[in-house]
């Protein structure tokens, strides 16, 4: 019962009006449609049962004034409306009726005749929703022998035995207050915005059709995301009409225009509220919350509607259904006025839960001021080495998009550090081997360059950014072999972080000029900021871990198991680490003594376009991270500012 969604455009939703030789021929053709307990034929010895069952019929295929010429007691037109209002009035799906009773045994009379009077069971089955079981319940109708004909005898109780004169049915919806996403210190990670709540009285409403077009068609939202106005007309006609429905919440100032044009729209009232509904930080994870438009809730299914707010993006959207709950519905029958309410039947919801993050906020404001004056986009991470945790997510200009974990870039230099570690623990490599640097090579017809250095060690030429030293030592890899040093490493795995990142990918190397382009991170070799923190990571503690920002283990995938290179080749890696962050490339970073790392800055082309990424990938003690900016900037000084605070 509980998803009210898509069923306005199911069948029986909405019948059309027939003519009356047609909604005869519906009535004929519909006999068959009552369950087999009807076996007596369409046209019987005069009884009871014909009556029962063309009025039965009627009712259900939505020919009312046939229905209503069925019955006495009360003015047709009383008992056609009243029949009519059903559906409109719990916003069924469709509505089922069949003689007798499924509770009783099958020897029992499903009409029972004294004189010229008698009484007839029947079952109601409604659709309430597409998702969950239908309301049924048993229905009682009396008749009378009038003129020589059975006739139904109209009593509001035959559309269910609880219902009295002068009251309707109504759909009554609580939604519980929303659980927070909060940090690893369980403190919430939103803030307190101002908003309006925009809803109706429904019984207030002069014309609800006219109300309703008139708000979805203004309700154009986030990139012209419109509210479903079939089912959202539905909702009002189902609700008490009494009560103050709300029907979307919008942002101040976000929604400002918006909100503008709806007060011109008769009927439509507004609450304004303040409510913890923005991120604090971190928002393109955190995510936002935004009025249940008709494809988003395509995307949470159900038991959501149209106007609910549910979450739009991030994990506010991945958890939804655990942060907001699900509502207690209930029907129920009321008078006009409200104030006589008796609940027929409930359907109890699901409590809301709170999801915990990881993150720290000491660390995301760190991480925030770090990039906060840059004018190229720039993303940042910050992972736990020693256990995966991620502590913080910053984006600076990236248009919403959590690059950050998302990412798609060439890691340069930065990808070294794989590298590195595959001819440590694949060639008996070590820091201190002797390499050359020349100013250019050729391997397998590509051809690198940078500036030549004189014969060292291979940390030194590391740290010097040597791109010819790991071109010419790709022959002591083979492809395979480095391919899988990367995975060991977490790139190109399933993380099971329960929320989108990209892992990375490194192909395996059709020949040998791929082979070495891979080796210095170009070519078809693509990381995320997240990739490469977890390499830091590993490089620092010796173990990759999987990445997590989700506390609960049942919000996450199964992660794969954490892998350990050789100890005596990790420490190889961090001795090349801490050289090139106190003499080479990274040592802008360097404000203590436990800082390792590599700096990069790497072009490649997008579209025909070229682009270049600037990179930071290291760690300072369990802290590890990674920096990419989309331009040249100097990112150990931004390594720096975060390490500094």
């Amino acid at each position: 019962m509980t998803n009210r969604g898509r069923r306005r455009a199911r069948a029986g939703a909405r019948t059309p009006l027939l003519s009356p030789a047609r909604r005869r021929a519906v009535a004929l053709a519909a006999c068959g449609a009552l369950v087999g307990t009807m076996t007596t034929g369409c046209w019987a010895e005069p009884s009871a049962m014909p009556a029962v069952r063309d009025f039965l019929i009627a009712w259900q295929v939505g020919n009312y004034e046939a229905a209503a010429g069925r019955t006495v007691g009360a003015d047709r037109r009383q008992v056609e409306d009243a029949l009519g209002r059903v559906r409109q009035q719990l916003d069924a799906a469709s509505l089922r009726l069949s003689l007798g009773t499924e509770v009783e045994s099958t020897d029992v009379d499903q009409i029972v005749k004294k004189g010229d009077e008698a009484d007839a069971r029947f079952t109601v089955k409604i659709d309430l929703g597409e998702n969950g079981q239908p309301w049924q319940y048993p229905g009682l109708m009396h008749l009378r022998r009038v003129g020589g004909k059975w006739k139904v005898v109209w009593d509001p109780s035959i559309i269910n035995t609880k219902l009295k004169p002068g009251q309707r049915l109504a759909v009554v919806t609580q939604v519980p207050k929303r659980s927070p996403i909060t940090d690893t210190a369980g403190r919430s990670a939103l803030r307190e915005i101002g908003a309006y709540q925009v809803g109706v009285f429904p019984g207030q409403l002069a014309d609800p059709q006219k109300t309703i077009d008139q708000l979805t068609r203004q309700t154009k939202i986030d990139g012209g995301r419109r509210l479903d106005s079939e089912r959202l007309l539905g909702r009002v006609r189902s609700a008490p009409p009494q009560t103050y429905l709300p029907l979307l919440t919008l942002q101040v100032p976000t929604h400002n225009a918006l909100i503008q044009r709806l007060t011109h729209i008769p009927g439509l009232q507004f609450q304004g509220v303040r409510a913890p509904i923005a991120p604090a930080y971190a928002p393109e994870l955190i995510g936002n919350l935004g009025p249940a438009t008709a494809d988003r809730l395509q995307q949470v299914g159900a038991p959501y509607q149209p106007g609910d707010t549910i979450g739009v993006s991030g994990i506010q959207l991945l958890q939804q259904r655990r942060l907001a709950g699900t509502p207690t519905v209930s029907v129920v029958a009321q008078d006009e006025t409200g104030k006589s309410t008796e609940q027929l039947r409930s359907w109890p919801g699901q409590e809301p839960q709170q999801v915990q993050t990881t993150l720290d906020p000491a660390y995301q404001r760190h991480a925030d001021d770090a990039l906060a004056a840059l004018r190229f986009p720039a993303s940042m991470v910050a992972v736990r080495s020693s256990t995966g945790e991620v502590l913080a997510v910053a984006n600076h200009g990236t248009g919403g998009q959590n690059l950050a974990f998302e990412g798609h870039y060439p890691p340069g230099l930065t990808f070294g550090i794989v590298s590195a570690l595959a001819l440590f623990s694949q060639a008996g490599m070590k820091q201190s081997t002797e390499t050359t640097c020349p100013g250019t090579v050729t391997v397998g017809g590509k051809t690198f360059t940078n500036a030549a250095r004189p014969g060292s060690t291979f940390a030194n030429h590391f740290a010097a950014s040597c791109k010819t030293t790991l071109a010419q030592l790709s022959g002591k890899v083979d492809g395979q072999t480095l391919v899988r040093e990367a995975a060991q490493l977490g790139i190109g795995k399933n993380w099971g972080l329960g929320v989108p990142a990209f892992t990375g990918s490194v192909p395996v190397p059709a020949n040998d000029g791929d082979k070495a382009a891979a080796m210095v991170g170009e070519g078809a070799v693509q990381v995320s900021p997240l990739a490469m923190a977890m390499v830091a990571a590993a490089a620092y503690s010796g173990t990759w871990r999987p990445p997590y920002v989700l506390k609960d283990p049942s919000t996450t995938a199964q992660a794969p198991q954490a892998q350990s290179p050789p100890s005596e080749s990790i420490s190889n890696l961090k001795r090349t680490l801490s050289r090139t962050a106190s003499r080479g490339n990274a040592r802008g970073a360097r404000v203590s003594g436990d800082v390792g790392g590599v700096a990069a800055l790497t072009t490649y082309n997008e579209g025909g376009r070229s682009k270049t990424v600037s990179w930071f990938v290291g760690y300072s003690g369990d802290r590890a991270f990674a920096i990419a900016v989309e331009g040249v900037v100097n990112t150990p000084a931004l390594a720096a500012k975060f390490l500094g605070g």
